[in-house]
């Protein structure tokens, strides 16, 4: 059997946190929870409830805590991460470490949308995911049905391989595209989570864009191919959708006009082109 520890960064979760951390004991060795700077009662019934609690003085985001929680677990073989809203349901533990105990996996990702059967997700969020999932799968180059999740399993070794930068909720991504550079072996198991229980005081969409806009950074550096290549291909197929416009309306002869369609036209060939290019300078360095 492995030693499991189970992390769970928190902020203002006074009232689920209890029940997560007595039931997520009940497969860990120890339940470690990141106070990200709580201003209520979180880390005291942690405590009670007999968690380690590990405490920021002031709010520095998901990214932020994991790192802390991640630090002071290294000495487990595997560590399991959990929303401490109390979305995920701890009795799913041993699922997500069976891989990794087997031999299977460095990294279990828990997905709601494995199969395909997941009808509880509110549209908008759904929606996001969508668009998440896309560019987190295209940046990384692997193909997860759940990007976003939080309810993860990680080998001991894995995560020394990560060199996390966001403090914020890039993480989920950012895990991923570090796992699959280092070639690590990622497999997903299904779970389920509540929606009726979601405290999160952030704005879904400020915070969905400040991810998509985190993995496009990461998808720059990492694929640059599918960065500049897709954004090209974009560019260029409105270049020539302005030019076919103009060409069959009473604009035809206007050379302004002429000019931004082919200038539009332009810009995407050189973005595709500077794709490739630098596409083969990164696989070159490698």
């Amino acid at each position: 059997m492995s030693n499991v520890a189970v992390l769970l960064p928190a902020y203002n979760e006074e009232v689920s946190i209890a029940s997560m951390i007595i039931l997520s004991s009940k497969y860990a060795d120890e339940v470690i929870v990141i106070d990200d700077g709580s201003t209520d009662r979180t880390s005291e019934v942690s405590k009670r409830a007999g968690a380690t609690v590990l405490r920021h003085k002031t709010n520095q985001g998901k990214g932020a805590a994991l790192k802390t929680g991640f630090k002071y677990a290294e000495k487990y073989d595997v560590i399991v991460t959990l929303d401490a809203d109390g979305q995920h349901n701890p009795s799913e533990i041993p699922d997500l470490v069976k891989p990794i105990e087997e031999g299977k996996a460095d990294i279990v990702n828990g997905s709601r949308y494995i199969n395909g059967n997941e009808t509880n997700t509110p549209t908008y969020r759904r929606v996001g995911q969508t668009v998440l999932d896309t560019a987190t799968n295209l940046a990384s180059g692997i193909k997860l049905t759940d990007t976003q999740s939080g309810f993860r399993a990680f080998s001991s070794e894995s995560f020394k391989h990560f060199n996390f930068d966001p403090d914020g909720f890039g993480i989920e991504s950012d895990m991923l595209i570090e796992a699959a550079k280092n070639h690590l072996r990622i497999v997903e198991v299904e779970i389920t989570v509540r929606y009726d229980v979601d405290t999160s005081t952030d704005n879904p969409v400020v915070q969905g864009f400040s991810v998509l806009m985190r993995v496009l950074e990461l998808m720059r550096f990492n694929r640059p191919l599918y960065f500049y290549g897709i954004s090209g291909a974009i560019i260029l197929f409105f270049g020539i959708l302005i030019l076919l416009t103009i060409n069959m309306t009473a604009y035809n002869n206007n050379i302004y006009l002429m000019s931004i369609g082919l200038f539009i036209v332009i810009m995407g060939i050189v973005l595709f082109i500077s794709g490739i290019i630098t596409d083969t300078m990164a696989r070159y360095k490698k």
